[in-house]
């Protein structure tokens, strides 16, 4: 169904399309990017601000968490209206909502807040989504129409929160109750092509990673950390991960045979070494684990060997072979990064803090230094930016905003 729905736009239109000197990274068709380390391809633009970037439009959408997926000129992101979670699908130039499709009874969660959690995943003309209350959605990319859906019955206390991984012709979800915890459907039909464990249900994405030439996802569920075989589900490696509510939220992020999880609620952080076993099982070497991270939900970024991030404390920079702090902006005291969002574009790191500033500065364990901040957002606003074609696309509970980066 196509509609469109000028009530809920305000646009500021733009003279162009981009400017020239701008490099265009690929596609973000995903939580985390192409490739599901928060990492754009992006460069050109100005880390130097002599005034903020300007908005180029506006979308209020209503409440979720879900991050912008962007594809081919579309930017696609869900929100609540007339007590529904609406999947929304956006002109990524203007803000014209193309299409919308209602996918479940609004999601009510007071003490964080309302809405989907998950972010739409974008895939050869479709579009997979988990809603808050666990129905696994197969949408058509150009229409909105649903294709296929399933339901899962295990939410968690403050609801299903990963997003839908594409791995060949799987779907990877957390899904829980009697169909397994981590669980693979066929992407085509939704049906199951394997299931794993029994373990309640964490918060986290499932991330694809590939080691000593064999396929493997690695997961952070409720009470543990899991390896499995990528097209089979099955275990090559697991131990506990218990946090407080099972609240295990961040991604993990693998690099160069190491494996990096974590969680707030003063649990903290591990890195693994992985090494190749028989039977394409692994064996695994704790390096380091402690509290130099404590992720609640913000994943880190990895670049020349050092996570950056905005953790449950503040702004970090963490040497990932070590565990060593290399610096630290923000304390208990000083919140102004506290439940931040970064990602990564060249060698600068595009903060969006909770409070709706957008700050960056050049990823260095030397040290941070702002060199552009403003703020772009009010309310609460802990979904990652998305960054796509010279633009950053970011939004709290209830607003949609598209800025265009100085060149």
């Amino acid at each position: 169904m196509r509609v469109s729905l000028p009530r809920f736009l305000t646009m500021t239109m733009t003279g162009g399309l981009l400017l020239t000197g701008l490099a265009f990274g690929q596609d973000w068709p995903n939580w985390r990017g192409p490739n599901h380390d928060g990492i754009s391809l992006e460069s050109g633009f100005q880390t130097r601000w002599e005034a903020p970037p300007k908005q180029l439009w506006q979308a209020r959408i209503g409440s979720a968490f879900s991050a912008v997926s962007c594809v081919e000129g579309r930017a696609y992101t869900c929100g609540t209206q007339d007590a529904q979670q609406v999947l929304f699908c956006l002109d990524a130039d203007t803000g014209q909502i193309i299409w919308r499709s209602a996918f479940e009874e609004e999601y009510r969660e007071r003490q964080g807040g309302d809405g989907t959690r998950g972010t739409p995943t974008v895939y050869a003309g479709h579009i997979y989504l988990q809603s808050a209350r666990g129905r696994l959605i197969c949408f058509d990319a150009q229409t909105g129409r649903e294709v296929w859906s399933r339901q899962f019955n295990a939410m968690p206390k403050w609801g299903y929160s990963g997003s839908v991984l594409i791995e060949g012709d799987l779907a990877i979800v957390i899904g829980g109750d009697d169909a397994g915890v981590l669980v693979a459907v066929n992407k085509r039909t939704g049906e199951t092509a394997w299931q794993h464990g029994a373990t309640p249900v964490g918060y986290s994405t499932p991330l694809p990673f590939t080691f000593a030439d064999r396929r493997y996802i690695a997961a952070l569920l409720g009470k543990s950390a899991v390896i499995v075989e990528a097209l089979t589900g099955r275990e090559v490696w697991s131990m506990p991960w218990e946090t407080s509510w099972d609240v295990n939220a961040a991604t993990p992020i693998f690099h160069d045979g190491h494996l990096f999880f974590s969680s707030g609620y003063e649990h903290g952080s591990a890195v693994l070494k992985l090494r190749p076993a028989e039977d394409s099982r692994l064996t695994v070497e704790k390096l380091w684990s402690g509290q130099a991270i404590l992720a609640k939900f913000q994943t880190p970024v990895l670049h020349d060997g050092h996570l950056y991030t905005c953790d449950q404390v503040g702004l970090k920079c963490v040497e990932l072979a070590t565990g060593q702090l290399k610096w630290q902006h923000g304390d208990r005291r000083d919140k102004q990064f506290q439940n931040g969002t970064v990602v990564l574009a060249g060698d600068t790191l595009i903060i969006l803090t909770e409070k709706g500033e957008l700050v960056l500065g050049r990823a260095t364990p030397a040290g941070f230094e702002p060199t552009a901040r403003a703020t772009i957002l009010d309310g609460l606003c802990w979904t990652v930016p998305t960054i796509y074609r010279g633009r950053i696309y970011a939004r709290n509970l209830e607003r949609l905003v598209c800025l265009e980066l100085p060149r």
